[in-house]
């Protein structure tokens, strides 16, 4: 009820506001000012080094927007890195998330700025996208659930938090001119959801995607903005364009729901007081986007903070505190064979640490998303302090492969360090529409040509990993890594991704055993990029279908070598007794979990529902619940997973609305997505 009042309030003032305002001051409201280009400049042409602004009234006293990116971390000022979005999806812990969203909240509020554009919730249709990195993964109830966490923990510093990119946005290098056809199902079961579900959870802003949707742009796009969005979801916050080249238009921006063109003006401002002039755009239109704005900006901003944001918060101690937990509860372990890992200091007295990566300050790409923290600790670094007093470590760059097999047979152990840089893939920035040539990369990434190591990295493995029974590949990246062909030649393999500025010591700490790993793989990792979508990074059409990760090769029968939701730990964990009811509409599923190891560890829990009796296609099971578990050793918990019954609904296009099949489904519950791994119980839904 308070709440309902307050927010009453905030709308009678912002229409008070909109009401008193000039045309120009309404359209200064909705256009990018080009003071963020000095700014850029002076900077150094450091992007969104101080936070950008638009609109604002001194006059009304309502302050203007002002923008920072992420998802990373902080884009201004000097910040915390944490892991790239991909790898904190790859935790898989909720609460974790909101933690790093608190974090990146009072960070922003030390930097003045009160607008977050780092919820990046695109769908990850194939790992050869370059800037996967920045979403959490390609099942859309993961990134709903991780993407809600991040926007609740943001926003409980008063800073708003804008998702994008909406929608379909997953192809880099011709992102501006790629015209992305698919049909209505497609779009409302797989590439909407999770935008849904931010908007539900309080997500202030929305940016509108550079790509075309069914021939029309994004930022353009009347059904998407105001028909589903604005309308049916019943959002009541604002709209914001991709930056530069997001608007094509200004009379189709503004009537088709485009509230804010950022950074600078280049079709609001002087061109959107023409149009009004000339009545292809009412004024009625700039009120209603106005008071958008406004009303959010009174929201946060006139909200009472939870506390002080003094610019020491920034890259604090406390925060690279959790930086480094979340880089530790991200990695992925894939496999360890014999036990090999943890690493036992008392016996390792020499360690090779092998690959030009082990030395790199590697935090993920160099586009929009790049953080600068005060420092970072790379791989080598990490191992050479957690083992000084107790191992010697040795480091030998893999330029020779003879060489650094010869160091790796000569140690206890060898840390083999491979996977990506930022500019191998990342945010494509130079050459937009030119083809790059064949195996040289973009000075700034863009879309990967081929989701396997380099052939140096994978000489280097091959040559080095059978020469110690203790070989460890460390893998760098931001995405799948196909691994077919040296896979079996090493004895693990630990996916670090992009580990942020606490990386090195995570790893250390990983690997030697101090912490448990307990990260699963947000994506499939095919055996063949062939069982993966078409994918052209060319296309000035493409077709996404209803079909992609693991519920294409579920479909096709096809095996994965590593299945979604897969991961290591250094313990074992038993499911047992699964048992199912529903109540108030709900489904809930309680299982038994026991961690029947000597280790303390977490699990990540897994819901997911069968489709297999449907009337119309679906795919075999879909991720409906998940959440994280600590357990002790030899500790046991009943877990308990619930699912409402809406959210195993269809989208019917004939009828446009979802319906809920009258029919048994298949509750399947376990530690990933292969059969294997899971129970399963009947539920009965009933018309």
């Amino acid at each position: 009820m308070e709440e309902n009042r307050k927010w009453e309030q905030v709308e009678e003032k912002a229409r008070e506001i909109v009401a008193a305002l000039t045309l120009k001051e309404k359209i200064r409201f909705m256009s990018g000012s080009w003071a963020n280009a000095r700014s850029f400049i002076l900077d150094g042409f450091k992007y969104n080094y101080r936070p950008w602004r638009a609109g604002g009234s001194k006059r009304l006293g309502v302050p203007p927007v002002k923008f920072v990116d992420g998802p990373r971390g902080v884009v201004s000022g000097r910040s915390t890195c944490f892991p790239v979005a991909m790898a904190r999806g790859a935790s898989w812990d909720k609460q974790l998330e909101e933690q790093v969203g608190g974090v990146i909240g009072k960070e922003i509020r030390a930097r003045e700025g009160n607008l977050f554009g780092g919820v990046c919730i695109n769908l990850l249709r194939h790992p050869a996208w370059g800037r996967a990195q920045e979403t959490f993964g390609e099942d859309p109830h993961l990134l709903g659930e991780m993407g809600a966490a991040l926007t609740r923990g943001v926003q409980k510093h008063n800073v708003m938090a804008c998702i994008k990119h909406y929608a379909a946005n997953s192809i880099e290098n011709c992102r501006f001119t790629v015209d992305v056809r698919l049909d209505e199902r497609t779009l409302r079961e797989v590439y909407l959801p999770h935008f849904k579900r931010c908007i539900d959870e309080g997500a202030a802003s929305v940016m509108g995607a550079y790509n075309k949707i069914r021939g029309i742009h994004c930022c353009h796009h009347t059904y998407l903005l105001k028909n589903i969005l604005k309308e049916e979801w019943g959002f009541d916050g604002f709209t914001l364009s991709d930056f530069l080249w997001g608007i094509k238009d200004t009379v189709e921006a503004a009537n088709g729901g485009m509230d804010l063109e950022m950074p600078m003006t280049l079709f609001y401002g002087r061109k959107l007081k023409k149009a009004i002039r000339k009545g292809l755009v009412v004024e009625k239109t700039l009120d209603e986007a106005v008071r958008r704005i406004v009303r959010k900006l009174l929201q946060f901003t006139q909200a009472p903070d939870p506390q002080g944001y003094p610019a020491e918060l920034a890259a604090c101690p406390e925060h690279a505190a959790l930086a480094r937990e979340t880089a530790e509860k991200s990695a992925v372990l894939l496999k360890n064979s014999g036990g090999i890992l943890p690493l036992d200091r008392s016996n390792v007295k020499r360690l090779a640490v092998i690959g030009e990566l082990a030395t790199a300050p590697n935090i993920g790409d160099y586009g929009s998303s790049r953080v600068r923290p005060p420092y970072v600790i790379t791989l080598l670094e990490g191992l050479e302090s957690h083992l000084k007093g107790w191992a010697t470590v040795h480091y030998d760059n893999g330029k020779d492969p003879e060489r650094a097999r010869e160091l790796a047979r000569g140690c206890d152990a060898a840390v083999i360090v491979a996977g990506y840089r930022h500019n191998e893939e990342g945010e494509y920035i130079v050459g937009l529409r030119k083809k790059r040539k064949k195996g040289v990369p973009s000075p700034f990434g863009g879309d990967r040509e081929d989701i396997a190591l380099s052939e140096k990295d994978r000489a280097l493995i091959e040559a080095v990993a059978p020469a110690n029974r203790s070989s460890i590949v460390v893998l760098i990246g931001g995405s799948a890594i196909t691994m077919e062909e040296w896979k079996e030649k090493a004895g693990a393999i630990l996916m670090a991704w992009y580990p942020g500025m606490e990386g090195g010591n995570a790893v250390a700490r990983l690997l030697f055993g101090e912490v448990n790993p307990s990260g699963k793989l947000p994506f499939t990792i095919p055996c063949r990029a062939d069982d993966l979508p078409f994918f052209d990074d060319q296309a000035d059409e493409i077709e996404y279908g209803y079909y992609h990760g693991y519920t294409l090769l579920e479909k096709k029968e096809v095996e994965a070598a590593f299945p979604f939701g897969f991961g290591l730990s250094y313990t074992r964990f038993t499911y047992s007794n699964l048992q199912v009811r529903q109540t108030g509409g709900a489904i809930t599923a309680a299982v038994d979990l026991e961690n029947s190891g000597e280790r303390a560890g977490e699990e990540a829990v897994q819901l997911y529902i069968g489709f297999e009796n449907s009337a119309v296609d679906r795919p075999v099971k879909l991720l409906k619940c998940f959440d994280k578990v600590r357990l002790e050793p030899g500790e046991k918990k009943r877990v308990a997973l619930t699912v409402k019954h809406e959210d195993l609904a269809w989208y019917n296009p004939r009828f446009k609305k979802w319906e809920l099949e009258a029919m048994e489904y298949t509750v399947y519950v376990g530690g990933s997505s292969q059969q294997a791994d899971l129970l399963k119980a009947p539920v009965t839904l009933f018309s």
